[in-house]
């Protein structure tokens, strides 16, 4: 039988402002700190540019590449893909003024106990589980008719304008990186395109992480693997931490 999922009373924001010792639930346990090994020099990601992989002279080279970063990585750096900086700068500030919004106004779009969809944060499963230092608000984008505009922040005005301009975009970069990818491996064109099928599930999360008090026991986010086909991440300009877990050590 599936244990029923519980919210959690506090944000992390509200608890960073109290400045007092976080719960323990909170705390990582055994092997779910992935910390930084630093004997491992730092090692920059591969690089796809989205401009060489659809020119017809260049696309055979930039194939090679992606081909190498996905069979090595997992994961690499999109440039050249058609957003403007000053896009993407209003796609991260329309999401820290939400979560600037007083606790009131961000508790309209709460999500419900046994839905991951909504402003809140870890669904508490087990009495075990560890929690991430993390609020975050989680959207259905498609297909359109699986949308819960009721969670679609309408503060700031154009928070829904954004995200459904960034999402669209996101889209048809998915399109090209799937179409590549199996023309990287000798595959036809359209064969992941066809797994993905004409109404995939397409889901936004905004991250926040409020400074914590006890950063050398405490996650952002534990350490995990996503279950969706291609994840994209815009993070922020300002903070790192981002790592990943390569050929069984963590950089």
């Amino acid at each position: 039988m599936a244990a029923k999922a519980e919210l959690i009373s506090n944000s992390v924001q509200e608890m960073a402002v109290d400045g007092k010792e976080p719960p323990v639930k909170y705390f990582y346990k055994g092997n779910d700190a992935g910390v930084l090994d630093a004997s491992v020099p730092l090692i920059d990601i591969p690089v796809v540019d989205l401009g060489l992989l659809t020119s017809p002279s260049t696309s055979a080279r930039e194939l090679e590449t992606l081909h190498l970063a996905v069979s090595s990585w997992g994961c690499f750096q999109v440039v050249n893909h058609g957003m403007a900086s000053s896009f993407l700068d209003k796609v991260r500030e329309v999401s820290k003024r939400f979560f600037a919004l007083s606790m009131e106004d961000k508790q309209k779009y709460s999500r419900e106990a046994d839905s991951i969809e909504g402003y809140g944060n870890d669904m508490i499963l087990s009495d075990h589980q560890t929690i991430d230092w993390t609020d975050r608000l989680y959207l259905t984008i498609s297909p359109e008719d699986q949308r819960k505009i009721k969670f679609w922040p309408e503060n700031p005005k154009d928070f829904r304008e954004t995200l459904n301009e960034y999402t669209m975009k996101l889209q048809e970069m998915n399109e090209i990186l799937l179409r590549a990818m199996a023309m990287s491996l000798s595959l036809e064109e359209s064969c992941f395109l066809d797994q993905y099928g004409e109404r995939p599930l397409v889901t936004a999360r905004f991250n926040f992480y409020p400074p914590c008090p006890r950063p050398d026991r405490i996650l952002g986010v534990k350490p995990h693997a996503d279950a969706s086909a291609i994840t994209f991440l815009l993070q922020d300009k300002e903070v790192e931490g981002l790592q990943f877990l390569k050929d069984e050590r963590v950089v």
